[in-house]
């Protein structure tokens, strides 16, 4: 059955492992132009796929642009979400990692694809438990545009993906999958 399933589905490649890193490349820059020293700036990677969305650009700025007193962590929205008792199976929760303050700190969420924007508003509300932040923007790789159930959308975009609703983007890591790459599948 498991082979069937496999077969009804069909993957074609949006972006490979050279253009994720062009990307990333131009949103570090996007970043650096507006934050500039980001000494009242913090990164905030949204658990669990954020993170490396956000892990990669940390090493960007770090590198390439010599930020040294950049403040970064990841942020778990699953007790947030507005389904989190609605499924069958119970949802696991991950780490958050904020050892430094938000309170009037400009914060900008990470994360790898904007669907329906409620990731984002579970964010929102999370982030209230480590203060007030003076400013919110948001960062994404994939924006799935079309697909919007709330009014957000991202200050810093990698590449805007149209995908219908049967239609699903899969975004794979190297240090989680094996390979860096982005996805749309279809059923």
């Amino acid at each position: 059955m498991l082979q069937s399933t496999i077969r009804l589905m069909s993957r074609k490649v949006l972006l490979d492992s050279n253009q994720i890193n062009i990307i990333l490349h131009r949103l570090a820059c996007q970043l650096v132009e507006n934050h500039t020293d980001f000494t009242d700036t913090v990164i905030i990677g949204i658990q669990p796929r954020g993170t490396f969305v956000a892990r990669r650009i940390e090493k960007i700025l770090k590198e390439e642009y010599g930020l040294t007193g950049l403040k970064t962590g990841q942020l778990d929205i699953t007790f947030y979400r507005d389904d989190f008792r609605r499924g069958e199976k119970p949802l696991e929760a991950n780490k958050t990692k904020i050892d430094f303050i938000v309170e009037d700190k400009r914060v900008v969420f990470i994360d790898d694809v904007l669907y329906t924007g409620r990731s984002i508003r579970a964010a929102l509300t999370a982030i209230q438990s480590f203060g007030r932040p003076r400013e919110i923007e948001l960062l994404s790789l994939i924006d799935r545009r079309f697909s919007r159930h709330l009014p957000i959308q991202p200050d810093y975009n990698g590449r805007q993906v149209d995908a219908i609703n049967e239609e699903k983007v899969k975004v794979s890591w190297k240090e989680n999958d094996g390979e860096d790459a982005v996805y749309l599948i279809s059923k």
